[in-house]
């Protein structure tokens, strides 16, 4: 029965392969994408409530038992990430079928779409170390396609920086693999745990944590954020959505695998280094988001205000920070998704990408408009909307740490996503409209639809805190306590 954890990473990899043969048929490309990653999010939903009802799967590869064989394990943290990032890929996907990129489309846009989805679930999956380097570098490749998708001179020059920064992470998370390995004589990250716990984390595994730590900063955008704006900002709506959702959560979701689960012995250095790398992440995020008139990079900046946001939980490392931090990292998944596809069509609209060009857009497209405004409460924090108990427990959490200066940048780093965000509202869609109803370009129904149902799911999410709150609370359970992650990846049948 377990055998079924691999579907959400084999699903999309062998609709991949099969949509290869249709490259002439665009409806094929486009529709059997969105009905693959539509069963892996239904699939994902029936591996939840499993979870939940029965504890910790886990799925053996070859019938080797850990710690020596390929391990899948899904708990309910991963298990959230790998449903939300699935209905999110699904609603980029929908958005991109009626955009029809057909350059892009002729060159494997669907499948490569499928490769990155395909390695976001199975990074989210894995039971050890190795194999989330594996799940990195399908993730990776595919993500190297679509950045240079298109040809586009912005593409290829930021295409090139965006790889050298992640060959050179990929090269150090070998490096750390090796000395862990070395050291430790295992890669399972629950056998691993056992050999920290017994080691008592001595000097050399805090220095082999920090390489680790610089390795998922670098994927994640946290302080090494410098490739980021640059790179989301180049790329079209559907795909930079994608990039925006799923990516950084992968570095994010490793930082809180493995600094609850493995280097957890010596908080006072290792979590509160990650509290000053948050904070300079919040700061750094929030000049740049203030400093830019160009949509695109202000909605790039963002994603690096909600990435040291987020870390702000692990950093307080208590059960309110980490609980606030899952809440959080759900609606940024959701959120970003929400609010790349809403700058991506803004561009498409209008063909501009700064916010001081253009105004009145709400009178030519109220339901975009109030979507947007929508969205800006949403990240803001604004109840009843998603972002709301995720920005509560986190400061809940901090002050309940003692991190006062740290929850005074996260809330004020809150102010100035607002103030960013609204500025480009009461710009681009107030005032008189500089667009003539001759020179309107219409807005596709099947776009808005895919900016629809994102807009009503970060609503839900907030109403439904309540039903959330069971998930959030057993995931960050197993967090806070690493022996239940164990029990679950080692026990033998």
């Amino acid at each position: 029965m377990n055998n079924i954890l691999v579907f959400p990473m084999i699903v999309p990899i062998l609709a991949a392969m099969l949509l290869l043969f249709f490259r002439s048929n665009r409806a094929i490309q486009r529709w059997g994408s969105v009905g693959a990653m539509t069963a892996v999010f239904l699939i994902s939903i029936w591996i939840l409530q499993q979870v939940m009802r029965r504890g910790i799967l886990r799925l053996d590869f070859g019938e080797w038992l850990p710690p020596f064989g390929i391990t899948f394990v899904a708990d309910v943290f991963a298990m959230l990430l790998v449903t939300a990032s699935s209905l999110v890929t699904v609603l980029c996907l929908v958005y991109a079928a009626f955009v029809k990129d057909e350059k892009r489309e002729s060159f494997f846009l669907y499948p490569f779409s499928l490769l990155l989805a395909a390695g976001v679930n199975g990074s989210f999956l894995t039971g050890d170390l190795f194999n989330l380097f594996v799940c990195f570098e399908v993730m990776l490749l595919a993500s190297y396609a679509l950045m240079t998708l298109g040809g586009e001179k912005k593409q290829l020059t930021e295409g090139i920086k965006y790889m050298l920064i992640n060959i050179l992470s990929s090269w150090l998370f070998l490096l750390g693999i090796a000395y862990l390995y070395g050291t430790l004589g295992t890669l399972n990250m629950a056998h691993l745990s056992l050999r920290i716990a017994e080691a008592g984390q001595p000097p050399i595994l805090t220095t082999i944590s920090m390489l680790f730590l610089v390795v998922f900063s670098l994927k994640a955008g946290l302080v090494l954020y410098f490739w980021l704006p640059g790179s989301y900002s180049a790329l079209p709506a559907a795909i930079s959505a994608l990039f925006a959702a799923l990516l950084t959560k992968v570095g994010v979701y490793a930082l809180f695998r493995t600094f609850t689960l493995l280097f957890y012995h010596e908080p006072s250095f290792t979590h509160t280094i990650i509290g000053y790398m948050a904070a300079a992440t919040m700061i750094g995020g929030s000049i740049g988001a203030l400093a830019h008139r160009d949509v695109r990079k202000i909605a790039s900046y963002n994603v690096v205000i909600a990435i040291g946001f987020i870390l702000v939980g692990l950093a307080s490392y208590n059960e309110a920070g980490i609980q606030g931090s899952i809440y959080y990292l759900i609606h940024d998944i959701v959120i970003k998704g929400l609010l790349f596809l809403l700058v991506g069509t803004i561009v498409h609209l209008t063909g501009k990408s700064r916010f001081d060009e253009e105004s009145g857009l709400i009178t030519n497209y109220p339901l975009f408009g109030w979507l947007f405004f929508i969205m800006i409460l949403s990240l803001g924090g604004i109840p009843p909307f998603s972002g709301f108990a995720g920005k509560l427990f986190i400061g809940e959490g901090a002050v309940g740490a003692g991190h006062y200066g740290l929850t005074a940048v996260a809330f004020l780093s809150s102010l100035f996503v607002l103030y960013s965000l609204l500025r480009v509202f009461l710009i681009m869609f107030w005032g008189e409209s500089t667009i003539t109803s001759k020179n309107q370009v219409p807005l596709s129904k099947g776009m808005l639809a895919s900016l629809l149902a994102l807009g009503i799911l970060t609503t839900v999410l907030g109403l439904g805190m309540d039903l959330l709150s069971p998930y959030i609370s057993e995931a960050a359970d197993v967090l806070v306590n690493p022996d239940l992650y164990i029990e679950g990846a080692m026990q033998n049948d």
